[in-house]
């Protein structure tokens, strides 16, 4: 089923993301840039940071678009209380992420940014994540077997700790994934 006429361009590395956007049978290809900047003002309230971020990278992109093409962007983060959990630095920041989620419940919230040379969309997702408890070298061993630093909140929901940690998810899996890709679809239908 033909979703869009735009040629789509995913401007993310992301396997995850790569996965969820050709799981619904769209064509795309994938540009990225390096070293974008992904600071956002302190004052922003934390609900729209993701969103924000996505449309700074977008802008990022903005004088690589074709006439005919229309860039995805997304960015995750988690959100513990008031505190943003975003990509560790190195494993010991992941197992620090870890703990502190472990017996939690914390939201995810995905967003994204659709772009074209005349027009931009975003919104964002989010999801309840609850986490049962998890010990130290329960979180040791998957620091060490699996690569979180990639992940916001140092976890993939789709590997091993999210089989054994994640007892409830309020939202859409997907979103935890990474894109909360029925959002995406409609818009693409719409845009």
């Amino acid at each position: 089923m033909k979703v869009t006429d735009w040629r789509i361009v995913l401007a993310s590395n992301s396997p995850r993301r790569k996965e969820l956007l050709a799981g619904i049978d769209v064509a795309y290809e994938v540009r990225t840039l390096p070293d974008i900047d992904e600071s956002y003002p302190e004052s922003l309230p934390h609900e729209e940071v993701a969103e924000f971020l996505a449309r700074k990278k977008a802008d990022a992109y903005l004088h690589t678009l074709k006439a005919d093409e229309l860039l995805i962007t997304a960015d995750t983060i988690v959100l513990l209380g008031g505190t943003i959990l975003g990509k560790p630095a190195d494993k010991n920041e992941a197992f620090r992420m870890l703990r502190v989620l472990a017996g939690k419940q914390h939201r995810v919230i995905t967003g994204v940014c659709l772009t074209t040379n005349v027009k931009q969309q975003s919104f964002s997702d989010t999801a309840m994540v609850t986490f049962g408890a998890l010990s130290d070298e329960e979180i040791s061993y998957y620091v060490s077997r699996y690569d979180p630093l990639d992940k916001a909140g140092a976890y993939g929901v789709q590997e091993w700790i999210g089989y054994v940690a994640v007892e409830k998810i309020e939202g859409s899996y997907f979103n935890v994934m990474g894109l909360p890709i029925h959002k995406v679809y409609r818009a693409l239908k719409q845009f």
